[in-house]
């Protein structure tokens, strides 16, 4: 079994997590959910606190359980770092090592495999900022999984943005898994 950190941040697909979140399960992983505090306008951390059937980290006070900081053992134990959907916000944040928030805290602790998920108005990704973070976080050796090239977006625009569907990043976390297994 592995262990996976599931980054939810605020977008209109947070609700997606949910079923990413059940499908790992099934598939026999532990899922630790982490929320930016915006993604709790979208869904809520008891939501995925019974799917996950682990508790839901959203802030840093959040982590008064033990001596060792939550954020910190999370990041220790995971096998993967996911992160679907992932917005503007949170990919610039990962870019510039900034750590506003429990999410983006165990991004800079963890050495698992990143992955990440975009999912964004179509000229916020398109926007060059957007994209020299996208290009920096790569060189930092965290892999991409859409956004989906074309699609009607929440915001009632058509184009890029979309997350992709939630079974190809059940597919790409399992590949990386795969990878990392073999390689150790």
């Amino acid at each position: 079994m592995s262990t996976i950190i599931l980054g939810i941040t605020g977008s209109i697909a947070a609700y997606k997590a949910a079923s990413i979140a059940s499908q790992l399960v099934k598939l026999g992983h532990d899922i630790h959910c982490v929320m930016t505090s915006s993604a709790t306008e979208f869904i809520t951390p008891l939501t995925l606190q019974v799917i996950s059937r682990n508790p839901v980290l959203v802030s840093l006070e959040d982590e008064k359980q033990s001596w060792k900081p939550g954020h910190i053992d999370l990041a220790d134990r995971a096998d993967l770092f996911l992160v679907a959907p992932a917005t503007a916000n949170t990919l610039g944040n990962f870019a510039h090592g900034l750590a506003p928030d429990s999410l983006s805290s165990i991004y800079l602790a963890t050495r698992a495999p990143v992955l990440i998920a975009p999912a964004m108005n179509g000229k916020m990704w398109l926007h060059p900022a957007t994209q020299r973070n996208v290009e920096r976080l790569s060189q930092d050796h965290c892999q991409f999984i859409g956004p989906e090239e074309d699609g009607m977006l929440a915001c009632g625009y058509s184009g890029p943005g979309r997350l992709i569907e939630e079974e190809q990043i059940i597919a790409a976390a399992e590949e990386i898994l795969s990878q990392s297994a073999s390689d150790a």
